[in-house]
């Protein structure tokens, strides 16, 4: 009986041990990392997006193929952190994206752990701010000047409006005027397909609408209306 006993508790130590080589706690390696933080704060896609240490933020991690988290962190004030106790195997890191209607997306890295091991995560750099996750369009207008008939000039159209709207909706949700060279910027658009608009005046100033489509694919990005399609007015001066 001690022998089967024995081998018994043996076979049982075997399987004890043969479970844990699975990724998870229980281990005496670490896994840790930074997290940068790209701050998008406005609508102005000229000026660089503020890039800093994200302090004090959620950051998770998932043992192996796991449907679920095995546990959480928050960074410190440089944004670092730090995951210890873990067994060799593989695990997925991720902190979370805002997009400015509160949406999260989340930002992950895989890395593969030796026992007793530290392995440093690829930095995760996350995205919050008005302008994340929308992009921008642009166009020029160009203006034939006339009074009475008489042609009296040409050139970029500044001060001229400029409308947009969703496509096949009646009313423009935005409107822009034309700056000193001739371009518009309709900003935070989200991906989808649009119509803009303005107006040129026959010989009798009644307005007519010139309409063009427009569709932006991605977020994050500046959609420029090609040269042959910019529009180009009458005005009556």
């Amino acid at each position: 009986m001690k022998i089967k006993l024995i081998g018994l508790l043996c076979v049982g130590l075997l399987f004890f041990v043969s479970c844990n080589k699975n990724s998870g706690e229980g281990g005496t390696g670490t896994v840790q990392g930074y997290v940068k933080l790209i701050n998008h704060p406005d609508d102005n896609y000229n000026l660089p997006a503020d890039t800093m240490d994200a302090a004090k933020t959620d950051v998770f991690i998932v043992y192996g193929n796991s449907d679920f988290y095995g546990d959480d962190v928050e960074t410190d004030d440089q944004g670092f952190y730090k995951f210890k106790y873990l067994t060799k195997g593989d695990y997925t890191v991720f902190s979370y994206s805002t997009l400015p209607s509160g949406e999260k997306i989340p930002v992950t890295a895989t890395v593969s752990l030796g026992k007793g091991e530290t392995a440093n995560v690829p930095t995760l750099y996350i995205h919050q701010g008005k302008a994340y996750g929308t992009s921008i369009a642009m166009g020029k207008v160009y203006a034939m000047y006339f009074h009475n008939d008489t042609y009296r000039g040409q050139g970029w159209a500044y001060e001229h409006r400029v409308y947009i709207r969703r496509a096949g909706e009646p009313y423009h949700f935005d409107d822009v005027r034309v700056s000193l060279d001739g371009v518009f910027a309709f900003q935070k658009l989200q991906p989808g397909d649009y119509e803009v608009f303005t107006f040129t005046e026959n010989s009798t100033e009644v307005p007519t609408p010139l309409i063009k489509e427009l569709t932006i694919e991605n977020a994050g990005e500046i959609v420029e209306m090609e040269p042959d399609t910019t529009f180009v007015v009458r005005i009556q001066v």
